[in-house]
């Protein structure tokens, strides 16, 4: 047997328990995973996890032979059923041989499950992912809580497969379509969840319970399917070859238009679920250990992993931060603009903080429907159910508007959201100091002027300080924390304080043009830009990047705005002429107020393309040829970037660019895939990180 490497495992362990069902139906064996730790480590298998299952499965084997207990179910700690494979291990794992043996594990665990003589439940508890969906899915029978708030199966997001058995037995078990959704398409689409309720509908699981009496519901219904009391009717699955592999090739369409080659995890999870349709299962585990044998051994599952571990560590531990015992309390909070952008703020801060927030605006009506944005928003989440009549009562009566700034006389943190203009933004800070005190943090949520100059002419300069989301406000996770000259530490805690508050990844940047986010998408879309400029045509550039961006250069564009892609570019421009282009065509779209690149059939505006000029003699470059050339760009920014000191290392140029851009988790975020392809040493002469750091280690 080949020596798997010695890890720090947390062991999840399975604590079995005899339970006498109800009705007099017998003795019923309940297996509680549990780690020991609270829902802030959840339940995952590692080999020493595995091992105690295995064991705990065969003396169950063993009683179910003897006619001991009549059935055996699966739950989990409260909260958490179980996240998956232990993954801390594979960094050290330096041979394929080592990664075949933990792939036929986790099978050779699990089918124990499905070889006991006795009906078999899994109890889905709470949040499930990967290798927990996995285990539930060799039991007969399957419950799942109503309140579970995460299903999914994350591995093509990482750079794996669903390898314990999913590409088989869930296709078999909720379609193909379905299980493509959940194997495929989530993961690449930023790595989706569902809920308890969307899995059940799907077809998971044959009951969705309440979570109040979860358990014993569950109980009782093993009770009555042993007893013979209830039958479970499921869907049939459709497997003939027309439905199945056409199903398969659509989604490998998608797959492509999303990573064009550039990942080979989603393309072996296609290729397993296709053979699923007529392979035995003996031989479909066994494709499943060799795909992940194969994947446990690429640079892609490292830099998944490396960016795995920035969003669960780093991102928690802010590096440069100030110590947090510096932070003043925030009890109040104002907002300077009651547009879209300020209103989506005023929630958050209303949700997280649960602080009154008062919104100003330059008249009663633009400040109306602020307050009114807010007020649907709430009204929409009591609807879903996911706040309740008191909370949604709570929440409007915390956000308030006025149309002069001595609202926010006990305010403790201010921001404003108005015009992306300087004048503008310091007569506001000039106008909210008059009414605040001198601890109140003003904040700002420019995304690219400077924080020093919109201080400079305040009393207290000090208590300025960049406050930067990423649109739309509630689910990009990133927020940049930009400290200018002046501003103090007390005010820089408190900012990453707040940030921590409203549950957002906060970055520590330099003052500096457009900061980290903005800067690289400009010079990445300005090179863009500048290569469809010279000729080359919009498809080639648009294809180019796949599997690098999480959508085309243009897509972007359109996304963020013309107008305010071009306005970044010309700050960018105006900072660093030399390397920074604007492109007069978008010049030209903005001019023309066409607001996206793509018309409403998803093909490139030909109003677009009627505006563009391309030269008398154009250069026309090849896919290959546009992605280094941009990328080479991109490597040479974060050089600078770095050498200026604009965050503090690589690890944080990346996890902005992974929670403020959706840059795939399979390429590391920027620097892996730089390092990896061989553009950081041709464009800057060295590696953005240690050899080892996100790639496959040298076997020893």
């Amino acid at each position: 047997m080949t020596t798997l490497p010695t890890t720090d495992e947390v062991v999840t362990h399975a604590l079995a328990q005899d339970i006498q069902l109800p009705g007099g139906q017998g003795t019923f064996a309940l297996i509680t995973l549990d780690n020991g730790f609270d829902h802030t480590k959840p339940n995952t298998f590692g080999p020493q996890g595995l091992a105690e299952l295995s064991s705990v499965l065969d003396t169950l084997a063993q009683r179910a032979e003897a006619k001991e207990i009549v059935g055996v179910g699966i739950t989990g700690k409260p909260f958490i059923f179980a996240v998956g494979a232990d993954l801390t291990g594979v960094p050290s794992i330096s041979t394929r041989d080592q990664a075949l043996e933990i792939a036929r594990l986790g099978h050779e665990t699990f089918q124990k499950i499905s070889d006991l003589s006795v009906p078999t439940f899994g109890f889905i508890n709470g949040a499930s992912m990967g290798g927990g969906v996995e285990i539930a899915l060799y039991a007969d029978y399957r419950t799942i809580a109503s309140d579970v708030p995460a299903y999914a199966t994350p591995e093509c997001f990482l750079g794996l497969v669903p390898g314990w058995g999913g590409t088989y037995l869930l296709p078999h078990l909720i379609g193909v379509d379905s299980a493509l959704t959940l194997i495929v398409a989530n993961p690449l689409a930023n790595n989706k969840m569902i809920n308890g309720k969307q899995a059940y509908e799907l077809g998971v699981a044959d009951r969705l319970l309440e979570p109040v009496t979860f358990l014993e519901d569950s109980i009782a219904f093993a009770a009555k399917v042993i007893g013979g009391e209830e039958k479970v009717e499921r869907k049939p699955v459709d497997t003939s070859a027309e439905a199945w592999d056409t199903t398969v090739e659509a989604a490998r369409g998608q797959v492509d238009a999303k990573v064009g080659g550039a990942a080979p995890a989603p393309y072996r999870a296609l290729d397993l679920v296709k053979a699923a349709r007529t392979s035995e299962r003996a031989a479909a585990f066994e494709a499943e250990n060799d795909a992940l044998a194969d994947l446990l051994m690429t640079d892609e599952l490292r830099a998944g992993l490396y960016a795995f571990d920035l969003v669960q560590k780093r991102a928690k531990r802010p590096a440069g931060a100030p110590d947090k015992a510096l932070a003043r309390k925030v009890t109040k909070v104002g907002i300077v603009g009651a547009g879209l952008m300020a209103s989506q703020m005023a929630l958050l801060f209303a949700r997280r903080l649960e602080v009154p927030v008062v919104l100003t605006d330059l008249d009663q009506e633009r400040v109306d429907k602020g307050v009114k944005y807010v007020h649907d928003e709430v009204d929409k989440l009591l609807l879903k159910g996911r706040v309740s009549q008191d909370k949604s009562n709570r929440l409007k009566s915390l956000v308030s508007g006025s149309v002069t700034k001595d609202a926010f006389a006990d305010a403790d943190f201010v921001i404003e959201a108005v015009f992306e203009e300087m004048g503008v933004k310091k007569k506001v800070f000039a106008e909210v100091e008059e009414h605040v005190s001198p601890e109140c943090i003003l904040a700002t949520n420019t995304s690219s002027l400077s924080i020093t100059e919109m201080a400079e002419e305040l009393k207290h300069p000090e208590r300025v300080v960049g406050f930067h989301f990423f649109n739309p406000v509630a689910i990009m996770p990133l927020l940049e924390i930009i400290r200018g000259d002046k501003t103090d530490d007390a005010t820089l805690a408190t900012a990453f304080a707040t940030g921590k508050g409203l549950k957002k990844t906060s970055i520590l940047v330099k003052n500096s043009p457009s900061f980290v986010v903005n800067r690289l998408l400009g010079r990445f879309m300005g090179e863009a830009g500048r290569i469809a400029d010279e000729g080359t045509p919009f498809e080639t550039v648009e294809k180019a990047f796949a599997g690098v961006t999480p959508m085309p250069p243009f897509m972007l564009i359109s996304l963020v705005g013309p107008a305010i892609a071009l306005h970044n570019s010309e700050t960018l421009h105006g900072a660093f002429p030399e390397r920074f282009y604007v492109s007069p065509n978008l010049a030209k779209v903005v001019e023309a107020k066409i607001p996206s690149f793509y018309g409403a059939d998803g093909k490139v505006d030909q109003q677009v393309v009627d505006l563009f000029e391309t030269p008398a003699e154009p250069k026309e470059l090849t896919a290959e040829q546009v992605r280094e050339r941009a990328l080479e760009a991109l490597a040479d920014e974060t050089r600078r970037m770095l050498d200026e000191g604009v965050v503090q290392a690589p690890m944080d140029i990346d996890l902005a660019m992974i929670t403020g851009a959706g840059f795939p988790f399979w390429n590391g975020g920027v620097t892996p895939l730089l390092d990896r392809t061989g553009i950081s040493e041709k464009a800057t002469g060295k590696r953005f990180l240690p050899a080892g750091a996100a790639s496959v280690p040298t076997p020893a």
